[in-house]
């Protein structure tokens, strides 16, 4: 065995003894995702803003081990939290780019992921939040009755989502898949093709919009703002966006008290600190920045009142709680809210080049803070961990078993997750939307191949140039041509798990 491989076989012996030792234990944690939206990796104040203050993000990060280099999977929302949630590259299955709001759903049924893995372990599974992953069978979606296939048919016991994000129509929630409010004599209607006769628009209404868009956000308007896709009726069922936040942390909080006395997993995937930027008015002005710096502010104090909610329930020494995010920063995404204009010095992507829509490392390196008091000592790692790994290493925690179709990207790395060992990843894959441009990193070397990007890629060296702004691919041929040929391996294999 060479030595890369006896490394590697240590690595997975040691998980593998951990997990054992961990889930043989009496009680096994209650595990607690805290997933934001549009977070960059400089939006919090453990990560060095300074604009914006995020005290309780910054109490997890002082309790538990915060990561340099957590990463998510993809450069976009729907395709990081498909790998997530189901242990597989989104760009292997179609389909998996940012959705509409009445499309199917994506994530497969056939195989287990993560909430199902956990129930399979004797936990009680939910989801608070942003969903985005797509609901019904792509037939015929009708929002006025059981909306399904969904999250329970993913293995979440109990769900309470928006369908898309909030600049999509429906504008509604869905909880226990039914949509929340809605009354017989005013069905709800959705469209994406074609607006419905009469009905408002952010184009004909544009003068008296709460919120003025830049590009795109101009078909139906919903509580004053224009959203991408048509919609009619439902109105006793309509959201309003400043009181979302609230919401959704009231049912996280709910969902925890319900399942006190037994394990669960709670996916709290909020909507902060997406478009529109529309804050409770306690959080409007608590930055100089404007809605979008308002928005993390209103995003801390979520983060703030579960783990309030775990101390006052006696749960939070045996909590596992994971904060990170689906993609790097934005600014102006599509709503003239003046995130541009009034960001001033703050470094939403902290000291990295690009944001979402890219993989350079602005648009992957996010925030990422692992909490457990009874077994991860506090501190800061710079091992590199990755969100589809949550499958593997997650379920090697409760000792849940994977088929050998589950999770096929998904790596035991819990030693590194939980502060155990300092090594993670030895290399890390990340895509676009729609999987294309694609990026690997091993060690310093990091790889980008696909449009935009002249061929045969091009190579960064992390080390030298933290901020990517130098191609040294034509002085390290070799180099790329060892990375070229693992992201190939990467395409071309149906799983990358061992």
């Amino acid at each position: 065995m060479d030595r890369r491989n006896f490394l590697g076989a240590a690595g997975l012996s040691a998980a593998t003894l951990l997990a054992s030792r961990l889930h043989s234990a009496e009680t096994r944690p209650n595990i607690v995702i805290l997933y934001a939206d549009d977070l960059g990796y400089g939006d919090v104040g453990c990560n060095g803003a300074v604009a914006v203050k995020t005290p309780n993000i910054d109490r997890l990060a002082r309790q538990g081990l915060r990561f340099t280099a957590g990463h998510c999977p993809a450069a976009t929302c729907t395709p990081s939290r498909y790998s997530l949630l189901s242990g597989e590259y989104a760009f292997r299955r179609r389909g998996t780019g940012v959705l509409p709001g009445d499309a199917a759903l994506i994530v497969p049924t056939d195989r287990s992921n993560l909430p199902a893995l956990l129930k399979q372990a004797g936990y009680a599974t939910g989801a608070v939040g942003k969903w985005h992953l797509g609901l019904g069978d792509g037939q015929t979606l009708d929002w006025n009755a059981e909306i399904k296939p969904g999250p329970r048919e993913v293995g979440f016991d109990y769900s309470f989502v928006m369908a898309a994000t909030g600049d999509r129509v429906p504008c509604v929630f869905v909880e226990n898949q039914r949509v929340v409010g809605l009354v017989a004599d005013d069905p709800l209607q959705v469209s994406y093709k074609q607006p419905f006769p009469g009905e408002p628009t952010g184009v004909s209404e544009r003068d008296h919009l709460k919120m003025d868009w830049s590009a795109g956000h101009n078909m139906g308007v919903v509580n004053g703002i224009g959203r991408i896709g048509w919609y009619r009726g439902g109105r006793a069922a309509q959201w309003k966006d400043e009181d979302m936040a609230d919401t959704f942390t009231a049912k996280g909080v709910e969902f925890m008290e319900r399942n006190r006395t037994k394990p669960f997993f709670l996916y709290f995937a909020t909507h902060d600190i997406h478009v529109p930027r529309v804050p409770h008015p306690r959080f409007q002005g608590a930055t100089t920045m404007g809605p979008r710096g308002d928005a993390i502010v209103e995003f801390d104090a979520c983060v703030g009142t579960l783990l309030d909610a775990l101390e006052r329930l006696g749960l939070s020494d045996n909590t596992l709680v994971i904060l990170s995010s689906d993609n790097g920063p934005v600014l102006d995404d599509g709503y003239r809210d003046g995130a541009v204009e009034k960001l001033g010095d703050h470094k939403p992507a902290g000291p990295f080049r690009g944001g979402k829509y890219t993989v350079l490392e602005g648009g992957t390196r996010e925030p990422f803070i692992v909490r457990w008091p009874a077994r991860v000592k506090p501190g800061v790692s710079d091992a590199v961990v990755s969100q589809v790994d949550f499958c593997a290493s997650l379920s090697a925690l409760v000792g849940a078993k994977l088929a050998d179709n589950d999770a096929p990207d998904s790596l035991n790395v819990l030693p590194a997750l939980l502060g155990e060992s300092r090594t993670g990843r030895e290399w890390l894959l990340s895509q676009n939307n729609g999987g294309n441009p694609l990026a690997l990193k091993r060690g310093d070397w990091k790889l980008i191949v696909g449009p935009g990007h002249p061929k045969p890629g091009t190579l960064y060296n992390l080390k030298d140039d933290i901020g990517e702004t130098r191609n040294v691919a034509a002085d390290h041929p070799e180099i790329v041509a060892e990375l070229a040929a693992k992201i190939e391996w990467c395409r071309n294999t149906p799983k990358t798990r061992p």
